[in-house]
């Protein structure tokens, strides 16, 4: 049973990471004009959200620059042009291992306008991830570890993993539910390791959720109530495929008086309705509800919404093998 204190009282350690820029940004290509960057980054200042993720550090080599908008590269020279050298709020880039040339693009923290690195890794690419994580500690940064597609992982390889990272020198160990396929149930015995972790090498622990059963804030407080003060999340819940926990709900749900739900309403009323009727896609849909109970890669539910198509129970065949 969770410590009412943990649900109902003020805590100091949480801190809020708005995701929108990142995760939104693989809905729409990260094209995201300087007017709704400016405005995204005024309503966290007003909201008092603690970080602000713009986007990735992805490779040029790997990722054609002509295909995407500046915020699947975040180069410093645009981060100080729409934020300056002096954010008013914590800003944070996202780097996946085998994806971003880290030792080239992620300069020294003297030299740049970001607060934090977000390393995203798979299982079997911890030594990797260590490494990136120990380049950008080096560089000055705040570091955090996001393992990606937990919920495939052996619990004894989470483990292991979890004790490797412990002895790197990051600030934060991420719970990513990458599929949307963890119920709170299986959440809180997850929480329970990370923490076992974060309390054994004084790290602390984060969760970032996906919406595709419709548990992203579910699992978020859960999370909450067990002890994790690291929060993701974004406004109107965009993100990949179903999104993920909603900023509107995770601050209306917070009892920190730092928190203000009203700058995050206006812009949502201001910029994500806008998004929407523009025919962007993004949202909890049958086809993502299913990849999430089968614990499969929404890539497939992505094709669909892609394709427009309404066959359900078809799709749902073809997910789980039938002719």
């Amino acid at each position: 049973m969770k410590e009412i204190s943990k649900l109902l009282g003020y805590r100091e350690d949480v801190r809020v990471v708005d995701a929108t820029l990142r995760d939104g940004g693989l809905v729409n290509d990260f094209y995201f004009s300087d007017d709704f960057v400016k405005a995204l980054y005024q309503a966290n200042i007003k909201a008092g959200v603690d970080y602000m993720e713009v986007g990735y550090k992805a490779s040029k080599e790997m990722f054609d620059p002509t295909k995407f908008g500046k915020w699947k590269f975040s180069n410093d020279d645009d981060i100080l042009e729409v934020f300056g050298p002096d954010p008013m709020i914590k800003l944070a880039v996202m780097a996946d291992v085998g994806r971003c040339d880290f030792k080239n693009d992620i300069i020294n923290k003297a030299d740049s306008a970001l607060s934090l690195i977000r390393v995203a890794t798979y299982i079997n690419t911890i030594p990797a991830a260590i490494e990136m994580i120990e380049d950008a500690h080096n560089k000055g940064y705040e570091t955090s570890c996001n393992i990606m597609a937990i919920t495939t992982a052996q619990e004894g390889d989470v483990k292991v993993a979890l004790d490797m990272i412990g002895q790197s020198p990051v600030d934060v160990i991420y719970v990513v539910d990458s599929f949307g396929s963890l119920y709170p149930e299986s959440l809180a015995r997850l929480a329970d390791l990370y923490l076992e972790c974060g309390a054994k090498y004084n790290k602390k622990i984060g969760i970032h959720a996906h919406n595709n059963q419709q548990l992203a804030f579910a699992n978020t407080i859960e999370a909450v109530g067990d002890g994790v003060d690291w929060l993701d999340a974004t406004y109107f819940g965009m993100g990949r495929g179903a999104g993920n926990c909603s900023m509107e709900n995770l601050l209306g749900f917070l009892r920190n008086p730092k928190y203000n739900l009203f700058p995050v309403l206006n812009f949502i009323e201001s910029y994500m309705t806008q998004l929407k009727k523009d025919g962007v896609v993004w949202g909890y849909d049958l086809q993502y509800l299913m990849t999430g109970i089968l614990n499969q890669h929404p890539r497939t539910a992505i094709q669909f919404t892609k394709e427009k198509r309404s066959d359900y129970t078809e799709f749902y065949k073809e997910l789980i093998g039938l002719d």
